[in-house]
């Protein structure tokens, strides 16, 4: 077995530190900051995300929310019904109370007319239909798109366009079906997630342990499929989709394949901000919040994984901390964009890159120079093992 060098040692040692150090969170945190802290670590997962888009498939998604939102609402629907509080009493079908207070006026005594236009709901009183949903849904949609946009080879900036136009059209769409969707107010008094009886109360750390440990699987499964063959075609077909199609893969598909897992990581993200949010609501999909996810991606390095889910995580925490400060309640947007504008212009391969820049160095600094290293191999081979002296 090849012995692993010293980076890849140094890899490993980041992310083993990286997850024993989300897990050891509620040794030091209260069940607010836990609540908080595990939003953040949402935010880390949808990171990853744009880095396996972004980063390693070179696909510059601006419409990523359309992914997390879909994820998102299919639980959340599931959700709603499974809170008593927010349903309608009087029909024999799930009737969420917006939907009386949406109703037309001469339909708000006519319980039946409703359950009727709300046969989409019915299958999402099963928990597990949501869940299912949230997963296959975004996947389904962005295999969709992914077989019309590389089938026809668009790339660059038209695919960016793209999906910038379509969340932003799915947005339209959740907010004018009002009386399905519940419009700009979203969903919400939801029910607990619940799995063999247990429910995941927002604010206990068996959820926080939830969305830590599935953050982790999304992590260390993300980067052994970039280390497959798969994984290494995809990168080739970054850097130069042209040779790799003359070689003769099969572009379209691969950048299929990886545009759907991307999109099933958010929607699974999605799904867990929805545990612990305890809404769901059409600014998911708003233009500004697939921007964020850019940003985060580039702050923490969109050619490292773990890189840009730290990056998210950290402008979350700055973005918190200052926005809650006194001194910068009316400044903190300016902060924000002032510190993503210095990484771009001084650190444009992102935290992740001056992480890779100090282990060279490390590296260089303790290894033995080239000559030394000739010198000491001669020594090994000479009888003896006797040092052979320099010609004079």
């Amino acid at each position: 077995m090849t012995p692993l060098s010293v980076p890849r040692r140094a890899e490993i040692a980041t992310y083993v530190l990286f997850i024993a150090l989300i897990l050891a969170a509620p040794l030091v945190f209260d069940t607010f900051w836990l609540n908080r802290m595990a939003k953040y670590l949402v935010y880390g997962m949808l990171g990853v995300a744009m880095a396996l888009s972004w980063g390693y498939a070179g696909i510059l998604n601006l419409g990523q929310g359309l992914w997390f939102g879909l994820g998102a609402y299919m639980l959340a629907m599931s959700l709603k019904l499974a809170s008593a509080t927010s349903l309608q009493q009087g029909s024999d079908k799930p009737v969420p109370d917006f939907m009386l207070w949406n109703a037309e006026p001469g339909a708000k005594t006519d319980l039946c007319c409703i359950s009727k236009s709300s046969f989409i709901w019915i299958p999402f009183q099963e928990q597990w239909v949501g869940v299912a949903m949230g997963l296959v849904m975004p996947v389904a949609v962005a295999t969709l798109l992914g077989l019309i946009m590389f089938r026809k080879r668009i790339a660059g900036v038209f695919v960016s366009i793209i999906t910038l136009a379509l969340v932003l059209l799915v947005r339209l769409l959740v907010i004018d079906a009002q009386p399905l969707t519940n419009g700009f107010n979203g969903l919400t008094d939801l029910g607990w997630f619940e799995v063999l009886g247990f429910q995941f109360d927002p604010y206990v750390t068996p959820t926080y342990y939830l969305v830590a440990i599935a953050l982790a699987v999304v992590l260390v499964g993300t980067r052994l499929l970039i280390e497959t063959r798969a994984g290494l075609i995809l990168q080739a077909i970054r850097d130069d989709h042209n040779r790799a199609r003359y070689l003769g893969f099969d572009v379209p598909r691969y950048q299929t394949f990886f545009f759907a897992v991307s999109a099933g990581i958010a929607g699974f993200a999605g799904m867990l901000y929805v545990v612990v949010a305890e809404f769901a609501s059409p600014t998911f999909m708003d233009l500004a919040f697939s921007i964020s996810m850019v940003v985060w991606a580039a702050v923490g390095g969109r050619a490292s994984l773990l890189g840009a889910c730290i990056g998210a995580i950290l402008i979350n925490v700055i973005e918190a901390t200052v926005s809650e400060t006194e001194a910068f309640v009316e400044a903190w947007k300016a902060i924000i964009g002032f510190i993503f504008v210095m990484v771009v212009l001084f650190l444009p391969r992102g935290l992740s890159g001056v992480a890779a820049d100090l282990t060279d160095a490390i590296v260089r600094w303790t290894r033995p120079s080239k000559p030394e290293v000739e010198v000491q191999a001669q020594a090994q081979a000479q009888p003896g093992g006797v040092r052979p002296q320099p010609a004079e």
